[in-house]
C-alpha cells in the first residue's frame, strides 16, 4: 500500500534562473559543461549523511520521496556500485503507476526509483531487489565516455536505476525543472547512502547502444557528475 508522507517543501535550494534545458544536444557526454548557475548555491543539511544512512522512510529538505518499500540498513543492501539514469518515454503522470507495478514484481524490467515531472520520487523496491534494467553494458565505442571500464561491467546487479518520466510523445523532451531540482538532491542521497563516487554515475546512452533519436539520461548524468560530490567528504556544497 502506498503511504503518503508530509512534504518537506523548503524554499528552492537551487537557483534555476537561466537554466537552459535545451543546453545539451543529443551528443552530449560526461565532458559537457552544465550551466554555471545550476546548483551553485545549494546547501545540504549538516546531518545529510546521517539522513542518507537512515532506515525507514527518511525525508530530505527539498525532496519528496514516496516509499513503496521501507529502507533497511544500507550495509545489508545489495552492493550498489553505480547509478544509471534512464528516461522511460512514458507520459507525464505515469511514475506512480509504473512504480506500483514494479513494487508488485521487483525483478521485472524497470528500476528502483521513478521520478515524476513535478519532482516526486517513488521508491519502488527493496534495496536487496534487483530490477531488470540496462542492456548488459554492451557499448564499447567510447563515443561518450571511456567504455573500457564500463563494458559488460555496469550492469543491473551492481547498478541502481533511476527513471525519469515525461518524454512522451517527444523522446527528445528534456527533464522538467522539477525533476532536475529533485535529482540534484536525490543523486547525492544515493551517493552518500551507498558510497558511490561521481564518476560512477552514468547515462544509459553512455553504457549501452540506445535510441539514436536522443541521448537517454545524458543531461541528467552530466549535471550529477558536475556536482563533484564526494560521499563522506562533501556533506555541504
Amino acid at each position: 500500500m502506498v503511504t503518503h508522507h508530509p512534504i518537506w517543501r523548503l524554499p528552492v535550494l537551487f537557483p534555476m534562473i537561466g537554466l537552459a534545458l535545451g543546453y545539451f544536444d543529443a551528443g552530449c557526454s560526461a565532458r559537457a559543461q552544465a550551466p554555471s548557475n545550476v546548483a551553485a548555491e545549494d546547501r545540504l543539511p549538516d546531518n545529510f549523511r546521517a539522513l542518507a544512512k537512515a532506515a525507514g522512510e527518511p525525508q530530505l529538505p527539498g525532496l519528496t520521496i514516496v516509499y513503496l518499500h521501507q529502507l533497511g540498513n544500507p550495509a545489508d543492501a545489495n552492493r550498489w556500485r553505480n547509478i544509471i539514469v534512464h528516461q522511460t518515454e512514458g507520459p507525464e503522470g505515469s511514475a506512480r503507476s509504473l512504480a506500483l507495478a514494479q513494487a508488485k514484481n521487483p525483478s521485472k524490467r524497470g528500476v528502483m526509483l521513478w521520478v515524476e515531472t513535478d519532482g516526486t520520487v517513488y521508491w519502488s523496491t527493496a534495496e536487496t531487489a534487483i530490477p531488470t534494467h540496462g542492456d548488459g553494458a554492451n557499448r564499447n565505442d567510447n563515443k561518450y565516455i571511456d567504455n573500457s571500464t564500463t563494458y559488460r561491467t555496469v550492469v543491473k546487479t551492481n547498478s541502481i536505476g533511476v527513471e525519469f518520466v515525461g518524454n512522451y510523445p517527444d523522446v527528445a523532451k528534456p527533464a522538467s525543472v522539477g525533476q532536475i531540482r529533485a535529482w540534484l538532491v536525490l543523486v547525492r542521497f544515493l551517493q552518500e547512502r551507498y558510497d558511490i563516487p561521481a564518476d560512477r554515475i552514468y547515462a544509459h546512452n553512455w553504457i549501452d547502444y540506445k535510441d539514436r533519436r536522443y541521448c537517454e539520461g545524458c543531461e541528467l548524468a552530466t549535471l550529477a557528475r558536475n556536482l563533484a560530490h564526494e560521499p563522506g567528504k562533501t556533506a555541504q556544497r
